[in-house]
């Protein structure tokens, strides 16, 4: 008998970290189908798949190329929706969740009456403290608090993360898939934010997952460093169209937060900051032409 819920898992050449995420999903006190969606790796991972896991809740899908966490998503949860699930749970490759987070997460929407379309796990460091780049929005600019996040109830969010967030799949249904043209970056925001401007979205916090992170930061275009810097562009074009839906508080919070980093950029980036400044506002004019079209489960 199929699971009553899939587990979608976008990933892109880091078959040891994946291996780590499918172990934990196994192991889950409530079972769930997993559906792993390759962006095309070359490291070894459909081999690791095959040799390793011969589950037949597994389902392996290569998607030819990389489509990004955004695109994967949507390539992945309508590929589970063509099934008869009642629930998606996406997670990130990197995530190992704790064994009942899946049955904590529907625990949570059972308390809630079924009154709700997407709800949040917990997602903590290595260190056991709260992952801070994954941390939900009550609203466009407040966060839960840590203290908030340590008592065992539900909080109402506007925005959380792909991390772990579990959705109803007839929700789904009506808003549609992720926008798969973001790429990286805001998919999350933009997807969870749609969600909530219908159903209640929650973070049920006894649902306890771990996000293997290098580091426990946020992303800082004005202190990144390396080969990540290149891919911000997509980061504040998305943000455009992502917060436009919410009016003129929408557009303050884009201009806020991309004036408020542009005069980071002049203190803390050296040689590179015009160069840096320069990402920020074309990105901010490409996104006013960003309009990338919603599509629905087929």
């Amino acid at each position: 008998m199929r699971a009553k819920t899939a587990a979608i898992v976008v990933t892109h050449n880091r078959k040891e970290l994946l291996r780590r995420c499918i172990e934990s999903l196994l192991v889950q006190t409530v079972r769930c189908d997993i559906y792993v969606i390759d962006n095309a790796s070359d490291d070894g991972t459909s081999d690791m798949i095959r040799d390793e896991f011969d589950e037949t809740s597994l389902y392996y899908f290569n998607t030819g190329s990389n489509l990004g966490c955004a695109g994967g998503n949507e390539f992945g949860i309508n590929k589970a929706l063509q099934q008869n699930y009642a629930y998606v749970w996406i997670l990130d490759d990197d995530v190992i969740p704790e064994r009942n987070s899946l049955e904590m997460l529907l625990r949570g929407g059972k308390a809630l009456k079924g009154n709700w379309g997407a709800l949040s796990s917990v997602v903590k460091w290595k260190d056991g403290s709260i992952c801070k780049a994954n941390r939900q929005k009550k609203s466009l600019l407040t966060f839960v608090t840590d203290r908030e996040l340590k008592k065992k109830k539900l909080i109402r969010a506007k925005m959380v993360s792909f991390a772990s967030m579990l959705i109803k799949s007839d929700v789904i249904r009506e808003v549609g898939l992720p926008k798969g043209e973001y790429f990286i970056w805001t998919d999350d925001y933009e997807y969870s934010g749609r969600i909530s401007r219908k159903y209640p979205v929650y973070v049920v916090t006894p649902s306890v997952v771990n996000h293997e992170m290098k580091k426990n930061k946020k992303h800082d275009f004005a202190t990144e460093r390396g080969e990540r810097i290149r891919r911000y562009k997509y980061l504040f074009r998305n943000d455009v169209d992502c917060y436009r839906e919410y009016g003129p508080a929408g557009w303050f919070y884009i201009l806020l937060k991309d004036v408020g980093t542009s005069v980071k950029i002049l203190f803390c980036s050296g040689a590179d900051a015009g160069q840096r400044i320069r990402v920020i506002w074309r990105s901010f004019r490409k996104g006013l032409h960003f309009h990338p079209q919603i599509r629905y489960p087929s």
